[in-house]
């Protein structure tokens, strides 16, 4: 199934041009590996809530998004705000996502406990939260890409027809 999918990048830096976004386009190219026929819109916000708060209402209520990656601005910098501009837009919380991007990121650093991104639905469209580094939006991706495509099957209209099966995939009910 072809999705439309978003990946925004939260950064006061980039937004300006003084820096170069390098996560924004690796989850690009990450995305494109898993959905060769994804529909991607890209954006770039400044780590300001209402501004974060608005590109995720606008991508899930008016372009029917499927899947939004937000990366940067989950860290304890006073201007790190993407959680907490997530929590505004989303119904339902996906703690589950974000729990296990924490817990295995703690394989690899201690500092894995200061990230404090979020996963929720909104509607029909799954935001997460990650890191703004190219390593961890690397590393944070391939924890979740296993159970994304399942995921996005489970918010489409036609979702009650899904079983789950033993083995942990799915199947379509006759």
């Amino acid at each position: 199934m072809a999705y439309k999918i978003g990946i925004l990048t939260v950064s006061d830096s980039a937004a300006r041009g003084e820096a170069e976004d390098r996560s924004g386009p690796l989850l690009v190219e990450l995305v494109q590996g898993l959905w060769l026929e994804a529909e991607l819109m890209v954006g770039l916000v400044a780590d300001d809530r209402e501004m974060i708060a608005g590109r995720l209402r606008k991508w899930a209520d008016e372009d029917g998004l499927a899947l939004v990656l937000t990366t940067g601005g989950t860290g304890f910098a006073p201007r790190d705000v993407t959680p907490e501009a997530t929590r505004t837009v989303i119904e339902r919380e996906a703690p589950g996502l974000a729990e296990a991007i924490r817990l295995a990121g703690l394989q690899v650093t201690p500092h894995a406990m200061l990230s404090r991104g979020v996963a929720g639905i909104r509607g029909r469209t799954l935001i997460v939260n990650f890191s703004g580094s190219p390593k961890a939006v690397r590393e944070q991706f391939a924890v979740v890409a296993p159970v994304l495509p399942h995921a996005l099957e489970l918010l489409q209209p036609d979702a009650g027809g899904i079983r789950h099966a033993r083995s942990g995939e799915h199947q379509r009910r006759a």
